[in-house]
């Protein structure tokens, strides 16, 4: 899939001249990417580079100081958490991304909370388990006893059972077998084909990212130093040199 064919009428996110922080300290200085629908985007630099606290400030658990956050054509700048949900968005951390206690199944009906009104649970939920037949194995098994691989599929399948338009993933291959991130950056790229769900991608195995995705932005010290396509990459010579 090339960048014309993922976006459609305009981006499907796009953050521009974004300024960020935690109290005194400004983290990001006028950064700006887009996500068009359909399309996956990575957002590569190495831990402290800013990628966390841009996805935070899209989804609005941080509140931007100044520039602008627009989710498919809606302002959400500044704006609270649910006003980013309401427009489509979900978000899955790197950490801490299942309840441990409950069960896959009961996982998985909590993320349907967030869906649209009118929304079916059970045709959703028969779609998620078709991309992750593991979860129906372990329907009844406590999330918080499968192991790493498993319990990110049971988050991207709660985020999923919301029908998001936009997915925000803090890096998803954390601590797993390359086997796991094989199989779970297929299911990535097949939602954003099949789904046309825009996709935001923090990663720092950008060997498996450069696979499905389909453009990247490289970030240093708070600021977007680098735009290109995914085969533009692939073909760098001092790719290593960005970070």
């Amino acid at each position: 899939m090339t960048q014309d064919s993922a976006v459609l009428d305009g981006p499907l996110l796009e953050v521009s001249d974004l300024v960020a922080g935690y109290g005194r300290k400004e983290v990001l200085h006028g950064v700006g990417l887009r996500v068009g629908a359909g399309e996956i985007v990575t957002l590569m630099g190495h831990n402290g580079a800013g990628k966390t606290t841009m996805i935070r400030s899209v989804l609005g658990a941080v509140r931007p100081r100044s520039g602008s956050v627009r989710i498919a054509g809606r302002d959400t700048t500044r704006r609270p958490v649910r006003t980013a949900v309401a427009a489509g968005v979900a978000m899955i951390p790197s950490e801490r991304f299942v309840f441990p206690d409950l069960s896959v199944h009961d996982n998985l009906l909590l993320g349907a909370a967030n869906a649209p009104s009118g929304s079916d649970t059970a045709e959703r939920l028969a779609t998620v388990i078709e991309l992750f037949p593991i979860l129906t194995e372990r329907a009844k098994q406590p999330a918080g006893s499968m192991s790493g691989g498993q319990q990110r599929m049971v988050s991207l399948g709660m985020a999923l059972m919301a029908r998001p338009k936009l997915l925000l993933l803090d890096e998803p291959s954390l601590g797993l077998a390359p086997s796991v991130v094989e199989t779970i950056f297929g299911r990535l790229r097949a939602l954003a084909d099949d789904e046309r769900i825009g996709i935001l991608l923090l990663e720092q195995n950008v060997k498996q990212a450069l696979r499905i995705t389909d453009r990247a932005y490289a970030m240093r010290s708070g600021r977007v130093i680098l735009e290109e396509s995914a085969e533009q990459l692939r073909l760098r010579t001092d790719f290593w040199d960005l970070f």
